[in-house]
């Protein structure tokens, strides 16, 4: 899943980027309002964190904007600014979910992947695909009751494409929610990264879930359908 993080406080944004990173999320940083604003239109975001302090637009002006231009992904605000009044203008003004700081990264990371379960449609905490299983919170992978070891980014590319069960996903679906802005479109590396994923939850195993359609993309099946 990428993630727009609008933090204008250096070590603060790093922080948290980081963190997030370390969580199998692809992550861009804007550091001021405008910026904020031409990413979030630029790219497919599945989420938005999005401190209100910014130099010129703020966030409550920011989220307002992305809302009125049709914006469909959630927000999650940030904000020193306690008061009820607060909160209740960056509810109003678009945002899904508000977080007073100072926060426990724990806590942030709790609300977002709230956020993102719920979506345009509510999706589940756990994932099954024939004997194929994935604990979105635990971040754990089993075939057959295997434990699979995944790093941070087969994960990520895991999840997205059981997120799309079923459904063809493109190359360019991919590196706009697995990757983040440094990803090289020239590159092989969906093609690697798919490979290395097939290896993992495929091998040893007669019926192969992860499927290539030639020209098209990718199809992570529940088994339900037989052409290859």
């Amino acid at each position: 899943m990428r993630i727009l993080l609008v933090e204008d406080e250096p070590s603060a944004a790093r922080m948290l980027a980081k963190g997030l990173r370390e969580q199998t999320f692809a992550v861009d940083v804007a550091s001021d309002g405008e910026v904020a604003l031409y990413r979030a239109f630029d790219n497919d975001y599945d989420l938005i964190i999005l401190d209100v302090m910014l130099p010129g637009k703020d966030g409550i002006e920011v989220c307002r904007q992305l809302r009125t231009e049709g914006f469909k992904a959630p927000i999650l605000m940030l904000t020193a600014r306690d008061a009820v009044r607060d909160r209740i203008t960056g509810l109003d003004a678009g945002a899904d979910d508000y977080l007073i700081k100072p926060f426990d990264f724990h806590e942030l990371l709790a609300r977002a992947r709230a956020l993102l379960r719920r979506g345009p449609a509510l999706l589940p905490e756990e994932i099954h695909l024939s004997d194929l299983s994935i604990d979105t919170r635990a971040r754990a992978v089993r075939r057959a009751g295997q434990l699979i070891a995944l790093t941070a980014r087969e994960y990520a590319l895991l999840e997205y494409l059981a997120r799309r069960a079923n459904e063809v996903v493109t190359r360019a679906e991919i590196a706009e929610h697995v990757w983040d802005e440094e990803f090289d479109p020239f590159s092989n590396l969906i093609e690697v990264y798919v490979n290395r994923l097939r290896s993992r939850i495929d091998e040893g195993f007669e019926l192969k879930l992860l499927r290539t359609r030639r020209g098209e993309g990718y199809i992570l099946t529940d088994g339900s359908e037989s052409d290859a």
